[in-house]
């Protein structure tokens, strides 16, 4: 059982700058592939970043080069740095944990959400 807790969300201007963050339980996080995603309204649930056990990366093409996630498994956090933020960067962000490394058969885990909005 893995609970994920996200905050870091909030109201920013165009061109500005976030940082979300997801705490994890558990002692085995270092294993887990993390992720981030985001749901705007109407919209489909979609892949922001993703990093994995061993710290490589993916990003959504409309993130790349603005949001970095990283990882630090001392701490059992997982966070999404959010630069250069753009109106349509505005979703809920959801942190994703992916345990099929240890329990091949075991669903993703997701934290409650953060929001994010991005406005003037």
């Amino acid at each position: 059982q893995v609970q994920l807790v996200e905050s870091g969300g909030g109201l920013v201007q165009p061109g500005g700058s976030l940082r979300l963050s997801c705490a994890a339980s558990g002692s085995i996080f270092s294993i887990y592939a993390m992720g981030w995603y985001r749901q705007a309204p109407g919209k489909q649930r979609e892949l922001v970043a993703a990093i994995s056990s061993g710290g490589s990366t993916n990003y959504a093409d409309s993130v790349k080069g603005r949001f970095t996630i990283s990882r630090d498994n001392a701490k059992n956090m997982v966070y999404l740095q959010m630069n250069s933020l753009k109106p349509e960067d505005t979703a809920v962000y959801y942190c994703n944990a992916d345990p099929r490394a240890v329990a091949a058969n075991a669903p993703d885990y997701w934290g409650q959400g953060t929001q994010v909005t991005v406005s003037s």
